[in-house]
């Protein structure tokens, strides 16, 4: 449900907040007072279009904001939606919606506090918001959506649609690869001998992860070798003594540091003063001290490489690593990483004839799931097509169309994408008549009727939405506008219904009220949202009834419609 909408800069609009409620909530005002712009600023939050000419004039920028909650039924899908846009759910429990567009044609999209991409508004604003206008009734000619009125409609048919996809993917996908398989049998032939012959190189130097790295400082050490050798040995002849290490000649017979200190603590050894005993033990710690780095020393020799032939070795290795990451990948990771990939596609292309066959199989296998599944599809639509024709020809009568017979047709067709089924709404004038397609049998005004009577039945298995009609009126007037006040009413009790309305009999019926006033200046022009009180409803009502509200008579006529309207709606509400 929609709980508040603000609206800055869009159109004749300066700046407006509604909140909204549940039931039935009008919107009205004189002709280009600003009603559209509200539907505009829907639309946007619907993921809509942006257009820089919508921005009022002098305006840096239009920004649109809605505040809505989920219905129970909606409630985990739209939290995981917002969830993984990075949004969150605001102190309320409510989902900011945000579309800002620029004066210069660039627009930004924000859900629960993140940016996104307005196609994630539009995925989230799907189930919750559907708005209904002259050119959305033009878009239920197309076959795409009649059949998806039809589908949401019928108990089973969109659960049984969502299966029929899985099947008619899956018999794509073997039927694609049976193809290629068959036609490129010698380039896929090819493909796996090349494969085979990279996965086999690179098997042969069998590469480790971290190997290349490792190697690197293994080599500049082994070219190092011996200068480290000989630095380490020189630092502990000086620290031990040159005699006990061959190839310390050059250091002469000196004694070792370690010599020397022992000598220097053996000197203050009983001296019988504070001062040198304090050196004494200072002297003592560095001989520990010493001795530690002189183990150290001797455990580095130890580890340094003796084998001579280890850096030839080493480098041989890092010339088969090079000559990998040369051909496969920027380094040993990327390559273990191309190996596997090689590996999973070769396993793929198998194009002997024992797989080609396994394959042929899985083909007829898939192709009568698929049949399976279009058939029980096109059973239900055909039990729902039969239970929605009936319905909303009775609620096309209820709407000044006494006669009217609307059908669905279901013809056969080759399975596709939605079905193995053409849908196609059709309405006759009268029930010896021929039902002709919507397209070539419906005025504008028996399409609003037909557009309407489908929402309300198609409405009813579902409740927490909010659904907008944007004039879906036009055309319609006397009794068939009280009918279809009545029907926005009956809409409404599940529902969250904003209708933008010229027709007092419709607005009558709203429990919310709200009025788009203009004002034009000298220089601009600028419109006001406000909802209205029980006394200003009256005089809107008069106004919309020809002008009528300056006199008694059209007030009367005013007041005694909406006691009308509102007591109807009361009595249907208990029943």
């Amino acid at each position: 449900m929609l709980t508040e909408l603000t609206i800055d800069h869009l159109g004749v609009i300066s700046h407006s907040t509604v909140e909204l409620a549940d039931g039935l909530t009008v919107l009205t005002g004189e002709t280009g007072a600003g009603k559209t712009m509200v539907v505009s600023g829907l639309r946007l939050l619907c993921g809509g279009r942006a257009d820089a000419q919508r921005v009022r004039t002098g305006a840096p920028q239009a920004v649109v904001e809605g505040r809505f909650t989920a219905p129970e039924f909606l409630a985990d899908t739209t939290a995981t939606l917002v969830d993984n846009a990075g949004g969150t759910v605001d102190e309320n429990g409510e989902y900011i919606a945000t579309r800002t567009v620029n004066a210069s044609g660039r627009s930004r999209a924000h859900l629960g506090g993140r940016s996104v991409p307005a196609a994630t508004l539009a995925e989230f604003t799907a189930d919750l918001l559907t708005i209904h206008g002259q050119n959305d009734q033009l878009r239920l000619l197309s076959d795409d959506k009649q059949r998806e009125a039809l589908d949401r409609f019928g108990a089973d048919c969109q659960t049984l649609h969502d299966t029929y996809r899985q099947a008619y993917t899956t018999w794509r996908e073997l039927t694609k690869e049976l193809a290629e398989k068959t036609a490129q049998r010698r380039e896929l032939a090819q493909e796996a001998d090349r494969l085979q012959f990279a996965i086999d190189e690179i098997s042969a130097v069998d590469p480790q992860p971290g190997e290349d790295i490792e190697l690197q400082h293994t080599i500049r050490r082994l070219q190092d070798v011996d200068a480290l050798r000989e630095a380490a040995l020189r630092s502990l002849a000086m620290i031990d003594g040159a005699a006990d290490f061959e190839g310390a000649a050059d250091t002469g017979e000196l004694s070792g540091a370690n010599d020397l200190l022992g000598q220097a603590l053996g000197s203050l050894t009983g001296v019988n003063d504070e001062a040198l005993a304090q050196i004494a033990d200072r002297i003592g710690s560095i001989t520990v001290a010493l001795s530690d780095i002189s183990a150290e020393l001797g455990s580095f020799l130890s580890k340094l490489p003796s084998d001579p032939d280890a850096l030839e070795k080493m480098l041989t290795r890092q010339q088969a690593l090079k000559n990998l990451t040369r051909k496969y990948a920027p380094d040993v990771a990327g390559v273990n990483a191309w190996r596997e990939k090689a590996e999973k596609k070769l396993a793929r292309i198998d194009v002997s004839p024992t797989a080609i066959e396994e394959l042929k199989k899985q083909v007829v296998a898939a192709e009568k799931t698929l049949h399976t599944a279009a058939k029980k599809l096109s059973q239900a639509r055909a039990r729902a097509a039969q239970e929605l024709g009936e319905k909303v020809t009775e609620e096309l009568h209820g709407l000044a169309m006494p006669k009217a017979v609307f059908t669905v047709a279901i013809t056969p067709t080759e399975p596709g994408p939605h079905g193995a089924d053409i849908i196609d709404f059709r309405l006759a004038p009268a029930p010896k008549l021929e039902a002709k397609p919507l397209a070539t049998s419906a005025s504008g005004g028996e399409l609003s009727r037909v557009m309407l009577a489908l929402e309300v039945i198609v409405s009813a298995t579902h409740s927490g939405t909010t659904l907008v009609f944007d004039e879906v009126d036009a055309g319609v007037g006397g009794r068939a506008a009280v009918e279809i006040g009545r029907r926005l009413a009956r809409l409404a009790r599940h529902n969250q219904v904003i209708v933008v309305t010229h027709l007092p009999q419709v607005a009558a019926f709203a429990d919310t009220h709200i009025h788009v006033s203009k004002d034009v200046g000298d220089e601009s022009v600028t419109s006001a949202v406000q909802q209205l009180s029980d006394q200003q409803r009256v005089e809107e009502l008069a106004r919309m009834l020809a002008g009528l509200d300056d006199t008694d008579t059209g007030r009367a006529h005013a007041k005694e419609l909406l006691a009308t309207a509102q007591a109807e709606k009361n009595t249907t509400d208990r029943a």
